[in-house]
């Protein structure tokens, strides 16, 4: 299927012509026609899918429809990186429109606070917020949002598990009753479909391959020690030669070790973590899809924020804690129909949580050797919790470095 199908107005076809978009996705293909019928909506699919077109391209044709100086849509996504990268998208798709739009996030200055100030009250179309800042403007009393018509909740499973099931909720009860209510998530819980049952009307469901990799990933693992992963992480940027890598770890103060060590082995590398100001987050970002920067290390703050189509490989330093940040994870490479590789460094420790990762995926996932000169590596027995981390003179020799 194809835009062209949709019927969309000449302004938002002209937009997706210049953007190079022509065949629809699955999500695509059945979230547009619902969402121009004016339905409800909950919406299943991972990352990489094309969700973010699949609800803003009806959005921006029903604004070109009906244009008029006051807020139309309000997104509400997790992150100030979800919020860049869909205005980014939504000015890219109404380049030939008269659709205005706004990101409004926290970590900036006041005098981006004053900018957002004038977007919510001189009737910018599309307000794309986070929820902590939103209500910091709400809660002042001069947001002009009783003609809104749209609500898109993006990331919800996100939102909820950051803790903004408050913040949403107090959200809502500022906008009109009547309106169009959209709910997007990678992942669908319970808690997911108790908030919809309280904000969607009569919604439309679609599940798109709910908690798998996409299909062109290839993935592999290697099961090590952590005195063994920096060494075995040079090795494969070194051999593997790939022009744009992210490299995922839980935790900030890893993230920083990380950048250290790669920055002294003399990689092109940069470090993106809730630490760094919105501008050093921004530069970062840029020079990373502008190929100047050829390694990203991040901590999840990245797994849902960030639209590259080039990404060649993903490597999880650690294995997430939780088997659904993996795919979000894993989901950053072979996006728009790609290939990419995802690469995971499981410790003795880590096994059971991978094994609940394959689980979830249905299948295994390859183990690979790493380079004997590393030493002896941990076996892959998640059942295994009686067994103890053997002594190797090698590996602690290494780990004291």
């Amino acid at each position: 299927m194809t835009f062209n199908d949709f019927n969309f107005q000449p302004e938002l076809t002209e937009g997706l012509q210049y953007m190079g978009f022509d065949k629809a996705t699955p999500i695509q293909e059945q979230a547009i026609p619902l969402i121009l019928d004016n339905r409800d909506l909950i919406a299943c699919a991972q990352t990489g899918t094309g969700k973010t077109a699949a609800y803003l391209l009806p959005t921006i044709n029903k604004i070109i429809q009906a244009p008029g100086d006051y807020i139309n849509t309000l997104i509400i996504v997790p992150t100030r990186e979800l919020a860049i990268q869909i205005d980014e998208s939504l000015q890219g798709f109404s380049y030939f429109a008269p659709v205005s739009s706004m990101a409004i996030f926290g970590g900036n200055n006041g005098t981006a606070f004053d900018q957002e100030k004038r977007a919510l009250t001189t009737g910018t179309n599309i307000i794309i917020a986070t929820p902590g800042r939103l209500i910091s403007h709400l809660s002042m009393g001069y947001v002009k949002i009783d003609r809104l018509q749209h609500l898109i909740l993006d990331e919800a499973d996100r939102m909820l598990d950051m803790g903004f099931s408050d913040d949403l909720q107090k959200i809502i009860n500022y906008l009109p009753a009547t309106r169009q209510t959209l709910m997007f998530s990678a992942t669908m819980p319970q808690k997911i479909r108790v908030l919809a049952k309280k904000i969607l009307q009569n919604p439309a469901e679609i599940n798109i391959s709910l908690s798998k990799p996409a299909e062109g990933v290839t993935q592999a693992a290697y099961v090590v020690y952590d005195s063994q992963k920096m060494e075995l992480l040079k090795e494969i940027l070194r051999e593997k030669e790939m022009s744009s890598v992210i490299i995922f770890s839980s935790k900030k103060d890893k993230v920083k070790e990380l950048e250290r060590e790669l920055n002294r082995a003399k990689f092109n590398v940069a470090s993106i973590h809730s630490d760094l100001e919105q501008n050093e987050r921004n530069d970062v970002l840029r020079n990373f899809k502008n190929k100047n920067l050829q390694v990203l290390v991040a901590t999840d703050i990245l797994s849902r924020g960030i639209d590259i189509d080039s990404i060649s490989m993903v490597i999880n330093f650690d294995v997430p804690g939780d088997a659904e940040d993996y795919i979000h994870r894993v989901g950053r490479t072979a996006r728009a129909e790609n290939t990419g590789k995802a690469v995971t460094f499981i410790n003795d420790h880590d096994q059971h949580k991978f094994k609940k990762i394959e689980d979830l995926i249905g299948y295994a996932v390859n183990k690979l050797p790493a380079p004997e000169r590393l030493g002896a590596q941990p076996e892959y027995n998640p059942l295994d919790k009686t067994k103890k981390k053997p002594f190797n003179k090698f590996v602690a020799k290494k780990g004291r470095r």
